[in-house]
């Protein structure tokens, strides 16, 4: 029994901000919801670890198959680092509503406060609106003390970078930088393993209940990166048959277009790799069989699996990530 290309359950999250673009759009199960919000597509968060859809390995979760598989499923050099923690978290996001402004700590801080690694993540546009926007960073060099000062008059949302949306925008955001999803954009997202978020502003909104969400205005000061950053958006080649639109210490993702068979080889690699697809449908071959693909889909390739073949029925758009 062989490792294969491993697809796995979607763990759906309603939110307060979320809609119905998960099920309308990718196709996920998402009942009657009219608020999901999140899809996790590949997870090692505690308490949401995911579980294998298809193939003899079915029903087995993520934890076990590093368990299992070690430095075949997921690198030797990984496994090293990160024993069975999966280092990564892929989500699509749908924001029928703006999600709160928000900041995520780093590792340092993210370790000491809560045991966890910090949230770096990176958003690629999958569907925007006409008009949609979204806030990443700040308009101008700011200190802990005039973002404290502004925060208290009401005014913080007036040094907040608002930059207008396009399908296949890409935004880079390493932890620290304040940020939202604005409404009207569907988003995949690649992060750090991790599920710690400070919530600066929500909108005043609250729950059916009159309830509002829990802020985190206290432990949001230390987290902030308070400079200033000339471009806040990823530039890249859009016509590009392969293009790299991220690339940090914690993953490195390629943007392919696929019209006819490719093959990938990933011999170089000492890692899995997760493909994400935007666009499309077709098949992925490798030694020992085949298995398809979908919009909507995320699939881990095995490191143990150092060559495919993506075979697309119809045009297809691929995010390809690994962890260098």
């Amino acid at each position: 029994m062989k490792l294969y290309p491993l697809k796995f359950i979607p763990i759906l999250k309603d939110k307060i901000w979320g809609g119905e673009k998960l099920g309308t759009v990718l196709d996920k199960s998402i009942g009657d919801s009219v608020i999901c919000g999140e899809s996790w597509e590949i997870s090692g968060v505690e308490g949401d670890i995911s579980v294998v859809s298809e193939g003899y390995l079915k029903g087995k979760s993520l934890v076990e198959l590093i368990e299992e598989f070690k430095g075949d499923l997921i690198g030797e050099k990984v496994f090293q680092k990160f024993g069975n923690k999966f280092p990564l978290l892929i989500k699509f996001i749908d924001a029928n509503d703006d999600l709160s402004i928000q900041v995520h700590p780093d590792d340092e801080l993210g370790m000491k406060r809560h045991n966890s690694f910090g949230k770096t993540e990176m958003w690629y546009v999958v569907d925007a609106k006409k008009e949609a926007s979204l806030i990443s960073g700040f308009i101008k060099q700011t200190t802990k003390e005039e973002y404290l000062e502004v925060f208290k008059k009401g005014k913080f949302t007036d040094i907040l970078n608002r930059e207008e949306v396009l399908n296949d925008d890409v935004f880079f955001l390493p932890a620290g930088r304040v940020h939202t999803i604005g409404k009207g954009l569907l988003i995949a997202e690649i992060q750090q393993t991790s599920d710690i978020t400070y919530r600066i502003y929500d909108f005043d909104r609250v729950d059916a209940n009159g309830i509002g969400r829990e802020l985190h205005i206290e432990e949001a000061i230390d987290a902030i990166d308070y400079n200033y950053y000339d471009e806040y958006k990823t530039l890249y080649d859009r016509n590009a048959k392969e293009a790299e639109i991220g690339r940090s210490q914690y993953f490195v993702t390629n943007r392919i277009l696929v019209e006819k068979s490719i093959e990938r080889d990933y011999s170089k690699f000492d890692s899995c790799v997760i493909l994400i697809c935007l666009e499309g449908d077709g098949n992925l071959s490798f030694e020992g069989g085949s298995i398809s693909y979908k919009l909507g889909n995320s699939i881990l390739i095995p490191n143990a699996i150092s060559e495919i073949e993506i075979s697309p029925s119809s045009k297809s758009k691929l995010l390809e990530v690994r962890i260098p």
